[in-house]
């Protein structure tokens, strides 16, 4: 049982991670919102940029960079885990699962630099 338990920690934590920033992001939007419905409460008129989501200035290139980090860190490490699994093959075997963040992240990095290469030539 507890050959599962060390692995199921393992993929359980970027899960977590992911869930904690979407919380906290729904419950930053959800206060903003609150902010804004008592001020109409209040009878100030609001500009219109206030009912505009937030924009992240170079959000494909942080969000590109972030899902690099993550997934160099999921290939590093599934390659220092130590452990077999019961047919004999190591854990070690799993470091492919880190080319999907990383791939992502270098197109998300790719989309940032061409279309910056655009509003370059426009």
């Amino acid at each position: 049982m507890d050959y599962i338990f060390i692995p199921l920690i393992v993929m359980l934590a970027p899960v977590s991670m992911v869930l904690i920033v979407l919380r906290y992001r729904a419950q930053q939007t959800q206060a903003r919102y609150q902010t804004l419905l008592q001020l109409a409460d209040k009878g100030v008129e609001l500009p219109s940029q206030l009912l505009l989501e937030p924009k992240v200035a170079y959000c494909e290139r942080r969000r590109g960079l972030v899902l690099v980090g993550v997934g160099l860190g999921l290939i590093g490490m599934f390659l220092a885990l130590p452990g077999h699994f019961d047919d004999g093959l190591g854990i070690d075997r799993l470091w492919g699962i880190g080319l999907l963040p990383l791939m992502t992240g270098l197109g998300y990095l790719a989309s940032w630099w061409l279309n910056r290469r655009g509003d370059m030539r426009g």
